[in-house]
């Protein structure tokens, strides 16, 4: 088992232990062992180790430490600490564009990663600016038991439906699509939220309140309501559909006609690390065709690399195709520029 070190406590688990030959490059070009910290995010850990981590490690002779979390507990931690010893950090669009403002990262040099070049377009602009390039793009969508609702699920409108009172969950304002939620409240009451700065936003959030019995940080919970039958319907995004749908067969996803709100997931390497070469290579790594095929298929990534082309049934579930065509841009900078007055405005509302 790979070292992990928890948000909560730091908990070593036994590292993974490599041949001292055969393990192909070096990280550092003398054939010592290296060791790189990433962050991550905490989802099908197993497989990212199977698909991605170890076959980086035996390629460049490393041993990877493991810091998973949420989204916005990462970054928090990472900004509150200089001394941090993260290389690596995989965060939400929103954080990360965060953490560039905030000067936390390395400025990437993109001539030390060749893959960025293959880069879909959209990605390649967001990290024009230096910012960390974008290893997968995923959106949001409405996942609901179609036995216990008893009806089909089509519209973002359809969740203010009164007959779903007390029974549906939304992603909470602090995490990776919370603020995305404001942006199908704000459209629900028509009006663009970047012109009033959410006010409508909360108007049609205060209407959805009945409908809501709990906000979610962690999508992986999820599963566990669905189970239990504490909620028939749910916003999530769309990476998180296996877990779900393994846990209960009865689900359906729907990504409304109406359109769906994107986020690139973005590596960033921390400016402090001491292991930026090892680093780069694992940016160029997670953005390579190979890597991408496989992580379409393990762990429900939609793929930035244009190299990559998807089947029918690999791409489904995932914001690629007619699904990509159909997403709208989140504002991070308007985002974090409203976002503290958000958090009281919305806890107010749904965390009394």
């Amino acid at each position: 088992m790979k070292k992990r070190i928890g948000l909560i406590g730091v908990t070593l688990l036994s590292a993974s232990v490599l041949a001292a030959c055969g393990g192909g490059d070096s990280g550092n070009g003398k054939g010592e062992q290296k060791k790189l910290v990433i962050s991550t995010f905490g989802l099908e850990q197993d497989k990212m180790e199977q698909d991605v981590f170890k076959p980086f490690e035996k390629k460049y002779n490393v041993d990877i430490v493991l810091e998973s979390g949420t989204s916005s507990e990462r970054y928090t931690k990472l900004k509150s600490n200089p001394n941090s010893t993260v290389d690596v950090i995989e965060l939400s669009q929103s954080n990360a564009a965060e953490g560039v403002g905030a000067g936390v990262f390395e400025k990437i040099d993109s001539s030390k990663i060749p893959n960025m070049e293959k880069l879909i377009d959209s990605a390649k602009d967001l990290a024009a600016d230096g910012s960390g390039p974008a290893y997968t793009l995923n959106s949001i969508g409405i996942i609901y038991n179609k036995k216990a609702v008893g009806k089909e699920i089509k519209e973002w409108d359809d969740l203010w439906d009164p007959s779903l009172k007390g029974k549906i969950s939304i992603p909470d304002i602090a995490s990776t699509f919370g603020p995305a939620m404001l942006y199908v409240a704000s459209k629900h009451e028509n009006v663009d939220i970047t012109t009033d700065n959410g006010k409508a936003a909360f108007k049609g959030i205060t209407d959805l309140a009945p409908n809501v019995v709990k906000t979610y940080s962690k999508s992986s919970d999820l599963a566990n309501m669905f189970q239990s039958g504490e909620i028939v319907a749910a916003v999530v995004g769309d990476f998180a559909i296996p877990i779900i749908s393994q846990a209960n067969p009865d689900v359906a996803y729907v990504v409304p006609q109406s359109g769906t709100y994107a986020n690139f997931n973005t590596i960033n390497i921390n400016k402090n690390s001491k292991n930026k070469d090892l680093a780069y290579k694992y940016i160029n790594w997670r953005l390579s065709k190979e890597i991408q095929e496989k992580t379409a298929v393990s762990l429900n990534e939609a793929p930035t690399n244009k190299e990559v082309v998807l089947d029918d049934k690999t791409a489904q579930n995932k914001t690629y195709g007619d699904v990509a065509k159909r997403t709208n841009k989140v504002d991070s900078a308007f985002v974090n520029k409203n976002l503290a007055s958000w958090i009281n405005q919305w806890n107010r509302i749904l965390n009394k």
